[in-house]
């Protein structure tokens, strides 16, 4: 049986010198690993080898998870403009494509998640990310964010995770902790050895997400950090990409 959807690109293998093996996430299927027979060739139907963060229709066959799909079709719009022209920009939207496949199940659908995804994306190529890394970052922490709560692993930001206390009620030192999950106050932070501890930008950020949008770049920087510890504790190493984003 034949099936078609939208999907983007988010991992590329070589099979063969004329095949490859390709992960997609789809908006109805959710994540799909393909074998794209033939895509290397100059004359294949794909028109080319497959990229990765390409986005299109898909046409696909198979749809049991112990089985790789034979993908019989793809129309990928190419990654072009801002993704090719700025390091910082494919370092980003690579994190969070390898953030996806880690996160996500097979044949799981998330439609949101896939729509942020994709705008994500498409603000980068239609020139919508300003040149600056705030801009990126800003967007690379919100899908993030975006991403935790689609798959249960949203961590709890709005109080103590331990004690409950409200965060920010009397404006004294707070800490994150993967192990817990969350923010943990002054008072309960010896119990989490692996507790980091935040300026107060980055802590009102974490617990007021709409404020990420208005943070400075050093805050930026420390709440990414957070996240990438949140997703080393998650993922039980730290994810590849991740260092790159600080390195552009």
């Amino acid at each position: 049986m034949l099936t078609k959807d939208q999907a983007i690109c988010i991992r590329v293998v070589d099979y063969s010198e004329t095949s490859q093996i390709v992960t997609l996430f789809g908006r109805s299927a959710g994540k799909i690993r393909a074998i794209a027979k033939g895509s290397k060739r100059p004359k294949s139907s794909f028109e080319g080898p497959i990229e990765p963060l390409s986005f299109g229709v898909i046409v696909f066959s198979g749809v049991r998870k112990d089985q790789l799909a034979t993908l019989t079709e793809f129309q990928p719009q190419p990654v072009r403009g801002e993704v090719r022209r700025n390091l910082a920009a494919l370092h980003s939207a690579l994190l969070a494509a390898e953030l996806l496949d880690l996160l996500t199940e097979e044949y799981d659908p998330h439609p949101d998640l896939f729509d942020h995804f994709l705008r994500f994306l498409q603000d980068i190529e239609e020139g919508k990310v300003g040149p600056d890394r705030r801009d990126l970052m800003i967007r690379l922490i919100l899908f993030q964010f975006v991403l935790l709560h689609e798959v249960g692993l949203q961590p709890v930001l709005s109080s103590c995770v331990n004690c409950k206390r409200p965060f920010g009620a009397d404006g004294r030192e707070s800490y994150f902790s993967a192990a817990a999950n969350g923010l943990v106050c002054r008072d309960c932070e010896m119990s989490f050895p692996d507790k980091i501890r935040l300026g107060p930008k980055a802590a009102q950020a974490l617990a007021d997400i709409k404020r990420i949008a208005q943070a400075d770049q050093a805050t930026l920087d420390e709440i990414e950090q957070v996240l990438i510890h949140h997703f080393t504790h998650i993922l039980g190493r730290p994810p590849k990409l991740a260092k790159h984003v600080f390195s552009t």
